[in-house]
């Protein structure tokens, strides 16, 4: 019997950056586990869309898929678009048994990829030592969704030994200029500036514009394609996976 298809459900862009980086996220995941089948779709705005991803899969022959939402945080797309999109697949194919898994999350694991991504940035730079970090996110209308990013920051922070603030590209404040005027205000000239986002596009492009602006010595880019948030989407596709397994 085969193992249940597994689909990493992206929000989608736009920007073809972003799919770029998600088709090299999901390439990750393929090269760790090349027994399964793994496809990539997205909600909205790039393609292929996740209802085509499952239709292709069923005719296919698999009946079981495990969908796995790759957002960061439990907003809008993860509490509406996501069970609204399996409900009609559901009720396009009433005989699939498809499951949603919990999204990817703020794991502390992505503080590792985080720190790849820094020390990228900085790799151009003569600074050394770091005055303050700034942590910056989407940003969300639900509070306890920001909250859930500044709880990581903190503990970034705390690794580095170092002051931090988590910022928002929208919804919410601080945006990531202020941030960082916020700590040039206190004396702090070496401020370093991180994404927590999976791809690149609108959001992080400006949170970097912002930041720059404001006199942040780095920016570094999206987490993208790493074998640590690839590792991830397989986890939680595991937990799925045993779910879809009748009592």
């Amino acid at each position: 019997m085969a193992a249940p298809a597994l689909v990493a459900l992206a929000h989608g862009s736009r920007d073809p950056r972003s799919a770029a980086a998600y088709t090299a996220l999901v390439a990750e995941a393929r090269a760790l586990r090349p027994d399964l089948r793994i496809e990539l779709a997205f909600l909205d705005l790039s393609k292929p869309a996740f209802q085509t991803v499952v239709d292709r899969l069923v005719r296919a022959g698999h009946d079981e898929i495990v969908v796995v939402p790759l957002l960061l945080t439990e907003s809008y797309h993860a509490r509406i678009d996501v069970p609204q999109a399996i409900a009609a697949a559901t009720e396009r194919h009433p005989h699939l048994q498809i499951r949603a898994t919990s999204i990817l999350g703020l794991e502390t694991c992505f503080l590792e990829v985080l720190d790849v991504r820094m020390r990228e940035a900085l790799a151009a730079s003569r600074v050394r030592e770091l005055d303050a970090l700034v942590l910056t996110a989407a940003g969300s209308s639900d509070p306890l969704a920001n909250q859930a990013v500044a709880r990581l920051a903190r503990v970034w922070g705390t690794h580095h030994r170092l002051p931090v603030t988590a910022a928002y590209a929208s919804a919410a404040p601080p945006a990531a200029g202020e941030a960082v005027r916020a700590f040039r205000g206190e004396g702090r000239r070496h401020i370093a500036v991180a994404s927590l986002f999976l791809a690149p596009g609108f959001l992080p492009d400006r949170a970097s514009e912002l930041a720059l602006e404001a006199g942040a010595i780095a920016v570094a880019e999206p987490m993208g394609a790493h074998p640590v948030v690839a590792r991830t989407i397989l986890a939680r596709y595991a937990v799925g996976a045993v779910e879809l397994v009748p009592v």
